[in-house]
């Protein structure tokens, strides 16, 4: 029988995912407590607690180097920690002038990489911190959706990759499965899905980004995810996972059974 083996929340859009036992789907299809930060350039099109494309931001797929980071966010204090090799690099709440010390501590740190969007960029500077800290904004589409990918196809990608110890963190979904055929999910694309007593409208494969070849513990680009997942497959576009809506949402925890209705 299929059914959930891993769940996670990303509070912070780009960095550090949280394994969690439980997750609130809200009604629409987002994760409670998912991406409701971003660190957003100054030049962003948009009002800050408006949604807009992740290129407008610091993220994995313009600074691999995020993932050598380790970000705490305590939902209940509404308190960020950010650390690089057990050195605290800033510690604050969402408060303005906490909000400031992350900024800081982040825009020191990218700049000082060799990957990075904002070293000849200054009308992307300052940064500045969005969102409550509560309201999940900051997903890939406007509209806001629930990942999920099985471990059968991870193992899949992690032949065609040559990597046996492929992270699914390279993906960042919220939903892990497994007891399915691999790539079985994208046959569920335009149908019905329940997973426990939370029922889902599978809307999309998920299309990959360069973020995928980013090794989600040194930061390096060490796999060529986008090209092989093309090539090895036969696909159109890189694609690993899907996204999915709900209407109701509820709660879904690790164990539950997954079933295509």
């Amino acid at each position: 029988m299929a059914k959930v083996v891993a769940l996670y929340r990303y509070p912070v859009k780009g960095f550090t995912p949280q394994s969690v036992a439980r997750i609130t789907v809200l009604p629409g299809g987002r994760v409670a407590g998912d991406r409701v930060l971003n660190f957003r350039f100054a030049d962003a099109p948009v009002a800050d607690e408006q949604w807009c494309r992740k290129y407008h931001g610091v993220v994995l797929v313009n600074t691999p180097g995020l993932a050598r980071l380790q970000v705490e966010f305590d939902d209940r204090l509404q308190q960020i920690k950010i650390s690089f090799k057990k050195q605290i690099l800033a510690d604050a709440d969402l408060s303005e002038a906490g909000r400031q010390r992350l900024v800081d501590a982040i825009t020191g740190y990218v700049l000082s990489l060799d990957e990075n969007p904002l070293t000849g960029q200054p009308a992307r500077l300052p940064l500045k911190l969005v969102g409550d800290g509560a309201t999940p904004s900051y997903q890939d589409n406007a509209r806001g959706m629930v990942t999920l990918h099985s471990r059968e196809s991870l193992a899949s990608a992690a032949i065609a990759l040559n990597d046996a110890n492929l992270d699914e963190g390279r993906f960042r979904h919220n939903i892990v499965i497994e007891g399915v055929p691999a790539w079985e999910e994208q046959s569920w694309v335009g149908r019905k899905l329940r997973i426990g007593q939370v029922e889902f409208e599978v809307a999309k494969p998920e299309v990959r980004c360069l973020a995928t070849h980013a090794n989600p513990h040194t930061g390096e680009r060490d796999l060529q995810v986008m090209q092989t997942l093309v090539k090895a497959f036969a696909q159109k576009e890189p694609t690993f996972g899907v996204g999915m809506l709900s209407d109701t949402g509820g709660e879904i925890q690790v164990g539950d059974a997954v079933t295509p209705l």
